[in-house]
């Protein structure tokens, strides 16, 4: 493991979906909850909550919630083009660039996922946990995107699994 990348990952899934839609998708609270969130706030700069049919725009702030775990993770938009490009931050200074693009009547999602700090925590739960739960909710966003399914487990009285 001497050579492996402790500080980032890319994935990438193709979305048979319109560009627009995906870009929402990632952009809108109310998309997000469709196939990757319990419950998404976004605030722009002032503080004022953006409606979940709003695209998120760059100096807003976040607050999301997975199925299954009670603890919110804050966050910050950095960048929001507002056609085929995202960065946020994410689990603390790691950041995640959200690039789309088409090809061959396929959206093409690439996440990665970066500035990931090399202590012994970081590389087990954000190097390592992160890029299979990433990996999970591509592959969830693809499902929801091509055939409406959403794979999440969000039944309470089952423990948490690798689909939340």
């Amino acid at each position: 493991m001497k050579n492996f990348d402790w500080t980032s990952f890319t994935k990438k899934i193709a979305v048979k979906a319109p560009l627009t839609d995906i870009y929402n998708a990632w952009t809108r609270a109310g998309e997000l909850e469709k196939w990757f969130l319990r419950q998404v706030i976004f605030t722009d700069k002032t503080g004022t909550e953006i409606a979940p049919g709003v695209n998120v725009r760059a100096e807003s702030t976040y607050s999301w919630l997975w199925y299954l775990y009670e603890e919110a993770m804050p966050g910050f938009i950095k960048q929001a083009n507002g056609k085929d490009f995202l960065q946020f931050s994410f689990e603390g200074d790691c950041l995640v660039d959200v690039k789309l693009t088409e090809e061959a009547g396929y959206t093409i999602v690439e996440l990665k996922h970066y500035n990931i700090p090399t202590d012994d925590h970081s590389r087990q739960f954000i190097r390592l946990g992160c890029a299979s739960g990433w990996a999970f909710y591509l592959v969830n966003l693809k499902s929801v995107f091509e055939g409406g399914l959403d794979l999440r487990n969000k039944d309470e009285q089952l423990p948490p699994m690798i689909n939340n």
